[in-house]
């Protein structure tokens, strides 16, 4: 079933929406402007007091939520954040389709999927709705910051939910591909990972749980994750790295699933800060983005009932070179 999302009283503004914020109806504090100040004890008490105060946090009917009103009145306020400087993402975006309903693009290592964190403008929702001048784009999936490759937008509410259930109903064949470090004990005459012969058809358990960074593997509980990995080839790459080049095809969607599974398998994805050591945090590095990529998207369109298959124009930097 399609979830159909809470509409905002405000409309999308220079490419950012408005954020939410639910407020409790019952607590110590005697007006919604002193839960907020509470909330947001971290910012400065007498400039949010006077966004109240100017009209600029409003209720679900769009209208201006006053410094008096009381506890109970609203579950929901809306506002627009301060939006941050920025450090643009030095890497674009490439749209490979446009139509009335569907907007595909090619997205580059680095940049988010939707604003999060400290990127805001610096997103690919963010810079699309711009770039089109449609307020109404939304992602139908997403992709990690880290990740390159395929996205796919909705472009009108209309037909929003018709897309979203092919992803609902796992009615997508998705397609990716990785590189990952060589094994030591790697044989090419008879190529296995953590000694499987290939392909591998790899299960786990993978739970993502809030605040946590990464997700957890259960090896207690019954597998609820899983990709087919087979080889595209070995060599060396670029930069001189004996590599191996996996093609990789989820049958499911988790939260990092195939970085956690070929971790797993003793090939964890070059670049990788995350798996299968969480690495100390530090700026990005542009020469060595994670090697991961979604390559494909294929399915039948809910629209015209027509094949519709895309393919990414991305390689990946440490790709071995066939002849080495």
């Amino acid at each position: 079933m399609v979830r159909v999302p809470m509409p905002s009283p405000l409309p999308v503004k220079n490419g950012v929406g408005p954020t939410r914020l639910r407020v409790p109806t019952s607590g110590p504090w005697a007006t919604v402007a002193e839960y907020v100040v509470e909330r947001f004890d971290h910012m400065d008490a007498d400039d949010l007091y006077r966004r109240f105060d100017i009209g600029e946090i409003v209720g679900i009917d769009g209208r201006p939520v006053g410094r008096g009103a009381a506890l109970g009145e609203h579950t929901f306020v809306w506002y627009y954040r301060d939006l941050p400087a920025e450090e643009p993402v030095p890497f674009q975006e490439e749209i490979l389709h446009v139509d009335d309903d569907l907007v595909v693009i090619d997205k580059p290592h680095f940049l988010p999927t939707t604003p999060g964190g400290r990127y805001l403008r610096e997103s690919a929702l963010v810079r699309l709705r711009t770039r089109l001048d449609n307020p109404d784009l939304t992602p139908i999936h997403r992709l990690d910051r880290a990740t390159a490759g395929l996205v796919m937008f909705s472009a009108r509410p209309a037909t929003r939910g018709a897309y979203q259930s092919l992803f609902e109903k796992r009615q997508v064949t998705k397609v990716y591909e990785a590189v990952s470090a060589r094994p030591a004990e790697w044989d090419p005459a008879t190529p296995a990972l953590a000694g499987r012969a290939l392909p591998v058809l790899y299960r786990n358990h993978i739970e993502a749980r809030r605040g946590e960074l990464r997700v957890v593997v259960d090896d207690t509980c019954e597998p609820n994750s899983e990709t087919l990995i087979e080889m595209l080839g070995t060599g060396v790459s670029r930069s001189g790295r004996s590599v191996l080049h996996t093609l990789l095809r989820p049958h499911t969607g988790r939260m990092h699933q195939l970085r956690v599974h070929l971790a797993a398998l003793g090939i964890g994805i070059l670049g990788d800060r995350w798996y299968p050591e969480l690495l100390p945090e530090t700026p990005d590095d542009h020469r060595l983005p994670l090697q991961l990529l979604a390559r494909e998207l294929e399915f039948v369109d809910p629209l015209s009932g027509l094949p519709r298959r895309f393919v990414t124009r991305r390689i990946l930097d440490e790709a071995p070179n066939p002849r080495g």
